[in-house]
C-alpha cells in the first residue's frame, strides 16, 4: 500500500510556508492535519480558512472531541510551563492518533534547518510513520520562511495558540480583553473553577511576574479602571516576528 503523504499545519510561520511550498513545486499531500482546542482566536479560524483556500483543499480536523475548558474542567487543572498537558492531549495525541490511524503515511514537519539539533520535538517515527522536514533538506532558515510568506502575501496570525494560554504576555491580555472580552472572561472562569475544586488559587499567569495582578478577574478589573500596559503593547508591536515565549507545537 502507497504511504498517505500527511502534514501537521498549525498554521503558524513554519508550517503555513513548508505547506504552501510545497504545493507551489507540486509535492503531494493528501491531508492537512489540523488539531483544534477550541480556544482559537478568531484570527486564527480565518488564517487557517485563508490557507485552505490558497491549497485549494479542505483541511481535515483530528480533535478527538477535546476542547481546552473541557480538558481544564475534566482534570480540575490549569496547564502551566511545567505541566504542558494541553500540548499533549490537544495537539500531539490527536495527530498521533490520526496518523496510526492512517499508516502508512509519511508526516512533514515545519523545522528549519536553522533549529540546531531539534529533531521534531516528540514527533515519533515509529511502525508505518516516516517523517521527513522538508525546511532543513532545502536549507531554509528563518529569513527564508518569512522573506517566502512575504513574497506570497501572507500574514501569520499574531498569536495562533489559545487566547488563553499560560504564556501570553501582559499586553496580549490586554488586547483580549479588549477585543475578545468573552474569551478574557472564560478564562477568568476556568480560573475560579479550578480554584475552587483545589481549594486554593490557581491562574493562568504566574504570580509576582511584574507589578500588576495574577488573577484574570483582577486583572480586567485594573483594565476596566484605564489602566493599560502600555510598555508591553510596545514591546508586543516591536516583536510580532517573537521565536521565543510560545508553545512550539503551537507555532511550528
Amino acid at each position: 500500500m502507497a504511504p498517505l503523504h500527511v502534514m501537521a499545519l498549525s498554521g503558524g510561520k513554519d508550517s503555513t510556508a513548508l505547506a504552501l511550498r510545497m504545493a507551489e513545486l507540486g509535492m503531494p499531500i493528501d491531508h492537512y492535519v489540523i488539531t483544534p482546542t477550541g480556544d482559537e482566536p478568531a484570527a486564527m479560524i480565518a488564517h487557517w480558512r485563508k490557507v485552505a483556500e490558497l491549497l485549494g483543499k479542505p483541511l481535515t480536523v483530528a480533535s478527538q472531541g477535546k476542547s481546552l475548558a473541557g480538558e481544564i474542567k475534566r482534570q480540575a487543572m490549569l496547564p502551566n510551563h511545567r505541566a504542558r498537558w494541553c500540548t499533549r492531549i490537544l495537539k500531539l495525541d490527536p495527530y498521533y492518533t490520526w496518523m496510526r490511524a492512517h499508516s502508512p503515511c509519511i508526516s512533514y514537519v515545519g523545522l528549519r534547518a536553522d533549529e540546531g539539533d531539534r529533531v521534531g520535538m516528540i514527533f515519533p517515527e515509529e511502525a508505518g510513520v516516516q517523517v521527513r522536514f522538508p525546511m532543513k533538506e532545502w536549507g531554509w532558515t528563518i529569513q527564508d520562511v518569512y522573506a517566502y510568506l512575504d513574497q506570497r502575501g501572507v500574514t501569520i496570525p499574531d498569536r495562533t495558540d489559545c487566547n488563553n494560554c499560560f504564556w501570553a504576555r501582559l499586553g496580549e491580555l490586554y488586547v483580549l480583553w479588549r477585543d475578545d472580552r468573552q474569551s478574557f472572561d472564560l478564562g477568568a472562569d476556568l480560573e475560579d473553577f479550578v480554584s475552587e475544586a483545589r481549594g486554593k488559587p490557581y491562574t493562568f499567569r504566574s504570580p509576582q511576574r511584574d507589578a500588576w495582578p495574577a488573577g484574570r478577574r483582577a486583572l480586567g478589573a485594573e483594565f476596566a479602571r484605564g489602566r493599560v500596559p502600555t510598555r508591553s503593547l510596545a514591546r508586543m508591536e516591536k516583536d510580532k516576528r517573537r521565536e521565543v515565549g510560545s508553545c512550539r507545537a503551537c507555532t511550528l
